[in-house]
């Protein structure tokens, strides 16, 4: 029975942390929503490609120091795989970038805007703290990207005739990858004691409300407040 009731209190870690996913959902930021209903222009996605690109290399650090942090053999190889992946996917971003217009020297010389580089801080302090706080913020990233990068691509395609291969295949690898990815996260989760599933969450929301900030530097800087 108490087998039952742990697992039971373990999935609703998930089942919470699924909530905050929805509730700070990066579809309702301002800027994917002018993205899926066509309102920017090539310029506000050229920002984005450089501002967002800090994230994007930042990525294959935090999963490196989940699997620096993990103690359990049998989850090594799924982490080991995420992070193989995920130092591939650099390369795509940067070809999204260059379909925008933006040269792959102006990628790598840019040092993203101060809230940008606040965000994926926050992200990476997340990363090096407990096990299970690394977990849950990368669960928290990565859970809802299928998703996101759908909306993505439909919306390049759409409103902004990008049809290429390099414009949208960075989108399309997620749209993939993360569904398995999310899934070892969400395994790990599942089996963490009760006395760290409380950091775990907080962990969870403190990623959402980074990855959001990361949208409010990018609307900020390209786009404007009041847009």
């Amino acid at each position: 029975m108490a087998r039952e009731v742990n697992y039971s209190m373990n999935n609703y870690l998930v089942e919470r942390i699924d909530a905050e996913i929805e509730k700070r959902s990066l579809l309702k930021h301002p800027f994917y929503q002018m993205w899926s209903e066509g309102r920017l222009e090539i310029d506000h996605l050229k920002g984005y490609s450089k501002e967002y690109f800090q994230l994007v290399k930042a990525v294959p650090a935090f999963v490196q120091n989940i699997a620096s942090a993990n103690t359990n053999p049998s989850s090594r190889p799924d982490i080991e795989s995420n992070l193989k992946e995920e130092q591939e996917h650099i390369e795509p971003w940067i070809r999204f970038g260059n379909a925008m217009g933006v040269p792959t020297a102006d990628l790598a010389d840019y040092q993203g805007a101060a809230k940008t580089n606040e965000a994926v801080a926050a992200i990476m302090r997340l990363s090096s703290s407990s096990f299970e706080e690394a977990v849950a913020a990368m669960y928290a990233f990565e859970a809802e990207l299928p998703k996101i990068s759908r909306s993505k691509i439909d919306g390049l395609k759409k409103f902004y005739d990008m049809h290429s291969k390099d414009a949208t295949n960075y989108f399309e690898i997620h749209e993939e990858a993360d569904v398995r990815h999310a899934q070892v996260w969400r395994e790990i989760l599942k089996s963490l004691p009760e006395e760290k599933q409380e950091s775990a969450f907080r962990a969870a929301v403190e990623s959402l409300r980074a990855q959001n900030l990361l949208l409010d530097s990018v609307q900020e800087k390209y786009v404007g407040v009041g847009c």
